[in-house]
C-alpha cells in the first residue's frame, strides 16, 4: 500500500511535455523505381484500379513477409502496431528495420505506449539512428511506474491505438489482426493466437499509407525523443548484442529455419503470389477519438463499417475473438436473424479466451442470441483458426503446422483465436484489428480493409460449414429451451456438455462477479 501511495504521488508528479518539437511529416511518393513497385507493375497494368490482396493465414507466412518487405524496401518503411514484444520475432523484426536504416531507408515506427512498459532503452536507441524515428501514442508520463499515470489519468489512457499496418515504399502493405511477437508468428510453444492479415498491393496501399500520416502527425503522437532519456554510450552495441543473442539461440534457428521453409518466401522471391485482384478500402478511426467524448460517432469507425458492408441479405459470418455485443448489438443480431439472415459467430470458448471479463461480458447476451436464432461456436482451446491459405478452402490447421522439428508454429498449449473478420453474402469481408465489443466501438482506434471477394468471403462460408463444428464447440438451447448446452463433435459421434467446458465452480463464481460489475463499457 505504501509502495501504491508513493507510486500515484509520483505520478500525480509526472505530466507529458507542454512543448513537443515535432516535425511533420508524410508518405514518400516517389517510390514507383523502387523493387518492389517493378515487382508488381505489370499485375497491376493488367487490372487498373484494382488492387492485389492475399491473405495471410499461416503464421510462419506472416512473418516471412514482413521480413521480405523490410528487406527489399529501398524508400520506406511506416509501421504502426499496438503491440511490438522484444522476444525472437520482435527482436528479429527490430533488427531488420536497423538493417533497413543502414541502407538509407526512412523508417517511421508509430507504435502505442500501452504495452512498451521495459522498451525504453531499445526504442531510444533505434530513435538515435539518423534514419529511424519513433513516436509513441497516448504516452504515460510516468515511465517508471504506469499504475500511478493510469489510476490519475485513467479516462485518457484507457484510450488505445489498436491498429495494425506494415508499409513497405508505398508499394506494399500487410494489414489485419496480428501485432509483433513471439504468440502471432508461430515462434511461441506456450501460447499461441491464430490470427489473420492481408498482403496488399495496388491503390488500397495509398488509403493504408494515408491513415498512418493522419496517425503519425496527430496530437497524440510525441515523438520518443520528448519522453524517453536520450540513448546512452554503447546502445548500438546493446542492440547487436540483443540480436546475436537471438540468432544463437536454438529455438529461434529453427524458427527461422520454419521460416525459411514456408512456400510464401519462395513465391515471393519468384514475384509468383497470387494476388486477387479486387476492389478494396480501408476503414479506420480517427486518432482524435481517444481525446474526445465517447458518444462522438463522426470519429468512429463503425458508422463505415456498417456502411460499406451492406445490408445483409442472405447471411452474416463473423469471426471476433472478443466479442461483446452489448444491447444494441444482439438487438441487431436477432433482428437481422429472425429476418431469414443466417447468422453465425465464431468466438473463443471459455476454456480458449485469454480474457475472462470478455468472457464475462459476451456471455450475459449468449442464450438472448440463441433464443432470437443466431448460431453460435466457440473454439476449442489449442485449436488453430484464422483464415484462408493459398488454396480454395480455410485451412483451420494450417496455423499450427510446420515441418516436422522445426519448431514452427504445430501448436500450442494455450492457442486461441485473435483474428477478426467477418463477411456479408459472401460477396464482401472485411480483415482488421476491430473486435465486435465496446472497447473498439467507442474506445480504442481501429483499422481494418473491406473488399469485395466472392473467393475471400465464400471460403469464410465454407469454414464454417465444415472446419468450424469440427473444432469448434456448437453453443445450442438445450431441448427444453431453458438451458444452454455445448455440442462437441468427434470421430465417435457428438458429446453434449451441459456445463460450460473448461469451467472449474470456482471460475463459474467469478464470472457471475464480473457479470454483475458495471465494466461492459470497457470490454
Amino acid at each position: 500500500m505504501l509502495a501504491l501511495q508513493l507510486g500515484l504521488v509520483l505520478g500525480g508528479c509526472a505530466s507529458l511535455p507542454d512543448q513537443v518539437s515535432k516535425t511533420g511529416s508524410i508518405t514518400l511518393a516517389n517510390t514507383d523505381d523502387t523493387r518492389l513497385a517493378r515487382d508488381v507493375r505489370n499485375d497491376m497494368a493488367a487490372h487498373p484500379a484494382k488492387s492485389g490482396i492475399h491473405p495471410l493465414q499461416n503464421a510462419e507466412d506472416a512473418f516471412a513477409a514482413r521480413i521480405v518487405l523490410a528487406r527489399r524496401a529501398e524508400r520506406s518503411l511506416d509501421l504502426q502496431y499496438y503491440i511490438w514484444r522484444r522476444d525472437t520475432t520482435g527482436e528479429l523484426m527490430f533488427e531488420a528495420v536497423w538493417q533497413a536504416a543502414e541502407r538509407g531507408v526512412r523508417i517511421r515506427l508509430l507504435l502505442d505506449d500501452a504495452n512498451t512498459s521495459g522498451l525504453d532503452p531499445t526504442l531510444a536507441a533505434l530513435n538515435a539512428h539518423a534514419n529511424i524515428e519513433v513516436r509513441l501514442f497516448n504516452p504515460f508520463a510516468n515511465r517508471g511506474f504506469r499504475v500511478g499515470d493510469f489510476a490519475l489519468d485513467f479516462s485518457r489512457l484507457n484510450r488505445r491505438m489498436h491498429n495494425k499496418s506494415f508499409t513497405a515504399d508505398n508499394q506494399v502493405s500487410i494489414v489485419g489482426g496480428r501485432n509483433i511477437g513471439d504468440e502471432y508468428f508461430g515462434a511461441n510453444m506456450e501460447i499461441g493466437f491464430q490470427d489473420l492479415d492481408v498482403l496488399v498491393v495496388g491503390p488500397v496501399v495509398q488509403q493504408v499509407s494515408d491513415q498512418f500520416d493522419l496517425f503519425w502527425n496527430s496530437p497524440s503522437a510525441y515523438p520518443a525523443s520528448s519522453l524517453l532519456p536520450r540513448s546512452r554510450p554503447g546502445a548500438t552495441e546493446m542492440l547487436r548484442q540483443s540480436w546475436e543473442k537471438v540468432h544463437s539461440d536454438p529455438q529461434a534457428q529453427r524458427y527461422v529455419e520454419a521460416v525459411r521453409r514456408t512456400p510464401l518466401l519462395g513465391e515471393l522471391d519468384q514475384h509468383s503470389v497470387g494476388f486477387e485482384w479486387t476492389s478494396a478500402r480501408v476503414l479506420h478511426d480517427d486518432p482524435a477519438k481517444v481525446l474526445e467524448p465517447t458518444d462522438r460517432s463522426d470519429l468512429q469507425m463503425l458508422p463505415q463499417l456498417l456502411a460499406q458492408m451492406g445490408q445483409p441479405k442472405l447471411e452474416v459470418d463473423l469471426v471476433s475473438p472478443y466479442f461483446v455485443p452489448g444491447r444494441r448489438g444482439t438487438d441487431d443480431l436477432v433482428k437481422l436473424a429472425q429476418s431469414g439472415v443466417k447468422v453465425r459467430v465464431l468466438t473463443n470458448s471459455l476454456a480458449a479466451t485469454d480474457v475472462a471479463p470478455v468472457h464475462a461480458g459476451y456471455a450475459k447476451y449468449r442464450k438472448e442470441l440463441l433464443e432470437g436464432g443466431v448460431t453460435i461456436y466457440e473454439l476449442k482451446p489449442g485449436i488453430g483458426v484464422a483464415g484462408p491459405d493459398r488454396d480454395a478452402d480455410w485451412d483451420i490447421d494450417a496455423a499450427r503446422r510446420g515441418p516436422p522439428g522445426s519448431g514452427g508454429s504445430q501448436g500450442s498449449s494455450a492457442a486461441s483465436l485473435h483474428a477478426k473478420t467477418f463477411a456479408v453474402d459472401r460477396e464482401r469481408i472485411f480483415v482488421g484489428s476491430f473486435n465486435l465489443d465496446p472497447r473498439s466501438s467507442r474506445l480504442n482506434t481501429e483499422m481494418g480493409v473491406v473488399i469485395d471477394s466472392p473467393v475471400l468471403a465464400g471460403q469464410l462460408h465454407q469454414m464454417f460449414e465444415t472446419r468450424t463444428p469440427q473444432d469448434a464447440y456448437h453453443v445450442q438451447l438445450t431441448p427444453d429451451g431453458n438451458g444452454m448446452e455445448w455440442v462437441e463433435s468427434g470421430p465417435h459421434g457428438a458429446t453434449r456438455h451441459t456445463f460450460e467446458p473448461g469451467a472449474s465452480p470456482l471460475k463459474l463464481l467469478y464470472l457471475d462477479l464480473l457479470e454483475a460489475l458495471p465494466i461492459e463499457w470497457m470490454l
